[in-house]
């Protein structure tokens, strides 16, 4: 068994790094814990000690920061990419193991989901409490692929939850299902790391691959699994917890409104019920949360970028691609690339925005540009580009739901700025002043108490 596999690992690994904070102070489920996470912009990851009216701890903002996903995952900014392709590529068996910590507690009578777990309630017009962190788990029946996707979870009462599915492949799933009046089973899991919530992430209607056997590529060892209790599923041995249950045929229940990703609430519509019939934890079992999204968004805007930027090297020398924080990682992207010819700032704004339906605003600039630092970007529009020469509108295109202007009328603009500078004699117009040796400056032996 692998004590280093999923959450508890995870907190000792952040400790160790100096990014965990301990919260020791009591905390409101309602409202307060989810102020105190957005407080950090969901980017600091807090184990709370002392959740009011319960015994379990509580741990959010894990997975919001990109520097603590690449520690966490052994990679850095220039090869995330690249190790992201070979875990789609390469795909590892996972291991299937007869017991592990998951089962150290086993629930099947008198459940009471928010009685036995500090679910919070996040926002003031929210419909209820939500689970937001949790990981949805389904078994392809033909091929028995593994396929997992963060789902957020409304609490309707005792066992019963309403699940917002969006995916492809769980909707099609559940309605093929539906229409033979057999449900479709699932697990819900809390506590995983960071190689489970980036396998989950994968597109499985595009790649088609077991999520389990990409998240045992990217740790690099078997994803360590055990078989549920009441249903047909396959769940890692070392979560927190695990809510087993079944999504019913024929019925549905109002879900929303809640706060969405863009800061607005997201419309009440009705969805599938999940009847939870088994929950299986952990001894002091941490419920994990995510003030809504962010932690998820961001693992989901990495596999995006790895996305981008493939469909941006058929068309030109792409450098590197940043789906952005502020467009909620899906709506907007910086891309830098090694410009050869006249027009290839445009033909990298056509690939951009026809790669994925969501993506709304593309900026495309050179190579000695940040597209990681705002103020770079913001300087190259203003020196490098002419809204007459070098903006591109594409009206009425389908964009995305979660997107609120999109919802006025259904279709959204798309908009890319070509900043990139002229080549040849004109070009060399916009060389960057620099200051030799400026790169090799080691400010702390002017100034060695500064931080």
């Amino acid at each position: 068994m692998l004590e280093t596999q999923m959450l508890r690992h995870t907190l000792e690994e952040m400790d160790r790094m100096g990014e965990l904070l301990l919260c020791d102070r009591e905390v409101n489920p309602e409202y307060e814990l989810g102020a105190v996470l957005k407080y950090f912009r969901n980017k600091k990851p807090i184990l709370f000690n002392r959740i009011k009216g319960s015994s379990v701890k509580v741990a959010g903002g894990l997975y919001g920061d990109r520097e603590i996903i690449y520690s966490l995952l052994n990679m850095n900014n220039e090869n995330r990419l690249f190790k992201f392709m070979d875990a789609i590529a390469n795909p590892e068996p996972y291991k299937v193991v007869a017991k592990g910590p998951i089962k150290e507690n086993i629930i099947r009578n008198n459940i009471d989901l928010s009685r036995i777990l500090p679910v919070p309630k996040f926002q003031g017009k929210d419909s209820s409490k939500f689970i937001t962190a949790g990981a949805l788990v389904i078994k392809d029946p033909e091929t028995g692929k593994y396929f997992t996707s963060i789902r957020r979870f409304q609490v309707n009462g005792r066992n019963e939850l309403s699940a917002l599915i969006s995916s492809p492949k769980l909707t099609n799933d559940f309605l093929e299902l539906e229409s033979m009046r057999k449900p479709l089973e699932v697990a819900i899991i809390l506590g995983y790391d960071a190689p489970f919530l980036m396998a989950s992430q994968i597109s499985s209607a595009t790649y088609g691959v077991d999520k389990y056997e990409v998240d045992s590529a990217l740790r690099g060892e078997p994803l360590e699994l055990v078989p549920c209790e009441s249903v047909d599923l396959l769940v890692p041995a070392y979560s927190e917890i695990v809510l087993e249950g079944r999504m019913v045929p024929g019925k549905r229940e109002l879900e929303g409104p809640f706060g969405e990703l863009m800061g607005y609430y997201g419309a009440q519509a009705p969805h599938p019920i999940i009847e939870i019939n088994t929950i299986m934890h952990r001894n002091n079992p941490i419920f994990q949360a995510a003030f809504p999204c962010r932690e998820e968004h961001l693992s989901n805007g990495l596999i995006r970028e790895v996305e981008l930027y493939n469909y941006l090297k058929n068309q030109v020398d792409v450098v590197d691609v940043n789906v952005t924080e502020g467009g909620g990682y899906r709506f907007n992207a910086f891309a830098s690339i090694n410009k050869g010819k006249e027009g290839e700032g445009k033909s990298a704004i056509i690939a951009a925005l026809g790669s994925n339906k969501d993506l709304k605003q593309v900026v495309i600039v050179d190579k000695d540009v940040n597209i990681f630092d705002l103020e770079d970007i913001e300087w190259a529009i203003t020196t490098r580009a002419q809204a007459s020469q070098d903006l591109v509108i594409i009206p009425g295109a389908l964009g995305s739901s979660l997107e609120p202007s999109h919802g006025l009328r259904g279709v959204t603009d798309k908009v890319g700025i070509d900043a990139t500078k002229p080549l040849g004699e004109r070009g060399a117009n916009f060389e960057r002043a620099i200051i030799p040796g400026f790169e090799d400056i080691d400010i702390n032996r002017y100034f060695p108490n500064i931080k």
